[in-house]
């Protein structure tokens, strides 16, 4: 099965392109989500964190 899948694979012109443009999303994203992570102000961290016990149960 994945010789078949190779060989088909390596018939299409321009595949090789795929494999660095996902690799290229997925480091943009994490580099992006890092950057958000480093920058995000503490008050708004603890204001997030705080949300589920701060919400009250209704019946």
């Amino acid at each position: 099965m994945l010789k078949f899948v190779k060989n088909h694979m390596e018939s299409i012109t321009g595949i090789e392109i795929y494999p660095i443009i996902s690799l290229l999303i997925f480091f943009i994203f994490f580099v992006g989500l890092f950057y958000w992570v480093i920058t995000a102000k503490k008050e708004y961290i603890t204001t997030v964190s705080n949300l589920p016990l701060d919400q009250k149960t209704t019946k």
